[in-house]
């Protein structure tokens, strides 16, 4: 499952959660995201100034999470993401948890 929340939400999920993986996209830059939110052309000026600040004060929480991903580029971003869930489902714990019965035959004598 994949949630796109702030980092009160992460928080809770953390806490109810201790196993979940968190992962903080980062911008590249502040002022690649102003470029961003302006480039969009669908909110004012006012607006896209709330909105970085909303992102900063978001931003500054980065160091809660247990992975960071830059999005400099989009399909470098994604390829990292995929790469970060894929080695998510190998975790040993999770391989343990989830394929006991199948480790347990392959190891039966």
């Amino acid at each position: 499952m994949i949630l796109e929340i702030d980092w009160q939400g992460a928080q809770q999920v953390r806490n109810q959660v201790p196993e979940a993986v968190s992962i903080f996209i980062l911008p590249p830059s502040r002022e690649a995201l102003l470029e961003r939110l302006s480039g969009r052309g669908t909110d004012g000026a006012d607006i896209i100034d709330r909105r970085m600040r909303d992102a900063v004060s978001e931003m500054s929480h980065y160091d809660e999470y247990g992975l960071i991903i830059i999005n400099d580029d989009f399909d470098v971003a994604l390829d990292e993401l995929c790469g970060l869930v894929t080695a998510e489902r190998a975790r040993l714990t999770r391989v343990q948890r989830e394929q006991t019965a199948l480790l347990a035959s392959l190891l039966a004598e």
